[in-house]
């Protein structure tokens, strides 16, 4: 799910293939007259229906998920801005330190949306979590060393960096569950069999056209679904403009 384009390819392949399947493999019933025939419509429109309202509740799932990487986006750089200056609470010594990790900090925030290579995201989350020990390591100690009121909001102001970090992790690890898109796939198939069924007596020029669209919709659908759903493989990706912008106001 972290390549839209093959999710495009192969979404439309099957489907072709299933509308096909519906359209030659069913020949050798009669078509459907009457009743009958107003049953078959009433199914195909039905099952219709059900695909595009799970596709619709897909979409909106995905889309929350995105809004909610980009708000995580926007919090960790208000998170680390409201740090660096609470940092100059404490001694100079101290506040330099830690004001310093942070900017280190924040460079490879910055990397960690931009990133695509599996290795290089490994780097940046060891990378990470080393910066994150520095950094509370230099808090306490600083707190621990002068206790005050004032030390207290660095050390609440860092407890909020660390977290909000873990808010956006959880955001990107929070996608579309397989089981969804199985059952989306079960649904599109079956509706390009009956599609096909439906087509089988049909003019081999008009029923290639109507067999060719609905396959050619659906795989388009899939691919925006699974973009949008996708943290980096997609087109549609968060930009860390709010961490590029304090990265430009806090490096000289």
């Amino acid at each position: 799910m972290n390549r839209p384009l093959l999710v495009f390819l192969f979404s439309f392949v099957v489907m072709w293939a299933a509308a096909q399947i519906g359209a030659r493999c069913f020949n050798y019933i009669r078509e459907l007259e009457g009743e009958e025939k107003d049953a078959f419509g009433f199914i195909l429109g039905a099952v219709l229906t059900l695909l595009g309202l799970l596709i619709g509740f897909s979409f909106s799932m995905a889309i929350g998920r995105y809004d909610q990487r980009k708000n995580y986006e926007e919090e960790e750089a208000n998170a680390i801005g409201t740090e660096y200056v609470r940092a100059d609470l404490l001694a100079p010594v101290d506040a330099a330190k830690i004001q310093g990790l942070l900017r280190n900090y924040l460079d490879q925030r910055v990397l960690f949306y931009q990133a695509r290579d599996a290795n290089h995201i490994r780097q940046i989350n060891n990378d990470t979590a080393q910066l994150q020990n520095q950094m509370w390591s230099a808090t306490r100690n600083a707190a621990v060393s002068q206790p005050s009121p004032l030390s207290a909001l660095a050390v609440s102001g860092m407890n909020d960096v660390l977290n909000s970090q873990g808010y956006t992790q959880a955001a990107w690890w929070n996608r579309i569950p397989v089981a969804a898109w199985v059952l989306i796939w079960a649904i599109a198939i079956c509706c390009n069999l009956l599609l096909g069924f439906a087509t089988r007596h049909t003019q081999r020029k008009a029923r290639s056209i109507l067999l060719f669209i609905l396959p050619l919709v659906l795989a388009i659908s899939f691919l925006l679904l699974a973009d949008i759903d996708s943290p980096r493989g997609g087109f549609i990706r968060v930009r860390p403009q709010n961490l590029m912008s304090l990265a430009q106001s806090l490096h000289p």
